[in-house]
């Protein structure tokens, strides 16, 4: 999902002719693009889905296909953004994308049919992609004579649109309904899009829309290891989104109350500082360890709730979930980015995407008898992820020609 370090070297021949402004203030307002399309628009559906399921008639199984429309969305959304550059540098369609993620929120409560919900939410995954993308490539326009640690800080938008979501609905669940979640959450989606509303796009003589082409295949084989990369990543697709839609309602199974909701806010604030950490990690250790590590951390914190009851395990579990899945897509795009592989973004989004679709139709059969099994199958799913970590690391290339000269760039300037 994110792509917070990769960035190329200066190039002062393309350099932006934009206003030049304050670099913070753009970190704000793609920030608030990224908490909008995707910590709200995207992940409250996660608080909100246990207050369906008792309130609105939602069934489990209903509850999986209206997650899988939104990824599906999200799939198409990422690839009319891939296929249309010239999209990603409208204004025009940021705009228009915020405006309609917002309204898919807020519609959401004046139907009770299953159908219009996923027509609903499958808009809605197609919007928070657009916004996505067009938040990064913002980003790695504007900000590439910049420390890596800004996009990073940008990319915690998506932490703290997910904690001040879920704040809402543990807020709001107490003294409303369903209907006022969602329509609360489209209120917060009306705050983010006004902060974000004038972010500049990126320009149209940059190529940061995808960094796996600027630089040319080297002499370097690397299939090898990109191989290893893209079955583990996708696989971390199929496990992590299981947590990304259930871990609420899992924990709501167990411990009713104010537990699950809270928990979520936790995932949110763990995910805040979370990429410019492991962006910083990832200057001491190796690529493939520290995704190994990250991996196994999260499929941990994914079982934990399964095989362990009570408060303590569910805030540690939501704690060990925020503290990683953007971590983890930093780690394995940087590596791409590393092993030079052609389109490695784009392989990699592509690969993640097809991941978080199966995800939730994969566990679907299980639902029937609680979340727990579904957690548990997620939390093996990743553990596989890891196992690909450690075949990665087997013979790594850590320095390929030219790998900080005119290439990608993973650390920051020093």
């Amino acid at each position: 999902m994110s792509a917070t370090i990769l960035r190329r070297s200066p190039d002062r021949s393309d350099r932006s002719d934009g206003p030049p402004g304050s670099p913070w203030l753009h970190v704000a307002q793609a920030a608030a693009a990224l908490a909008v399309g995707m910590g709200v628009g995207r992940f409250v559906y996660t608080p909100i889905l246990p207050l369906m399921h008792a309130q609105a008639g939602l069934s489990a199984g209903g509850g999986a296909h209206l997650a899988t429309a939104n990824y599906v969305g999200y799939l198409v959304g990422a690839l009319v953004g891939i296929l249309r550059p010239a999209l990603v540098r409208s204004p025009k369609i940021l705009r228009g994308s915020l405006t309609v993620l917002t309204g898919t929120l807020a519609a959401m409560p004046f139907t009770h049919s299953t159908a219009v919900w996923i027509a609903l939410r499958l808009t809605a995954g197609a919007a928070s992609a657009l916004i996505f993308v067009i938040a990064v490539s913002s980003l790695l326009s504007h900000l590439r004579d910049h420390p890596a640690h800004l996009p990073g800080w940008a990319f915690g938008g998506v932490g703290a649109g997910i904690a001040l979501s879920g704040l809402l609905v543990l807020a709001l669940r107490s003294v409303a309904d369903w209907q006022a979640a969602w329509w609360g959450s489209a209120g917060l989606a009306v705050v983010f899009t006004a902060l974000s509303w004038n972010l500049r796009v990126e320009l149209p003589h940059t190529e940061a829309t995808d960094p796996g082409v600027v630089t040319p295949p080297r002499p370097v084989r690397t299939h090898r290891w990109f191989n290893a990369l893209f079955a583990g990543y996708t696989l971390e697709g199929v496990g992590y989104i299981v947590a990304g839609t259930f871990l609420v309602a899992a924990i709501d199974q167990a411990s009713p109350g104010w537990i699950g909701s809270g928990a979520w806010v936790l995932v949110g604030l763990a995910a805040v500082p979370s990429s410019a950490l492991w962006a910083w990690l990832g200057r001491r250790w190796s690529r493939p360890d520290l995704l190994f590590a990250a991996l196994v951390i999260q499929a941990a914190g994914i079982a934990l709730p399964a095989l362990v009851g009570g408060v303590a395990a569910a805030l540690i579990s939501a704690f060990l979930f925020g503290v990683t899945f953007l971590g983890i897509s930093t780690i394995a795009l940087a590596t791409g980015a590393h092993l030079r592989f052609p389109r490695s973004v784009a392989l990699l989004t592509a690969g993640y995407s097809v991941g978080q679709i199966v995800g939730p139709l994969a566990v679907t059969p299980l639902l029937h008898h609680g979340y727990h099994q579904a957690l548990i199958l997620a939390s093996a799913v990743v553990l596989a992820a890891a196992l690909t970590a450690v075949v990665l690391r087997i013979g790594f290339p850590h320095h390929i020609p030219d790998d900080t000269t005119d290439g990608p760039r993973t650390r920051p300037a020093s």
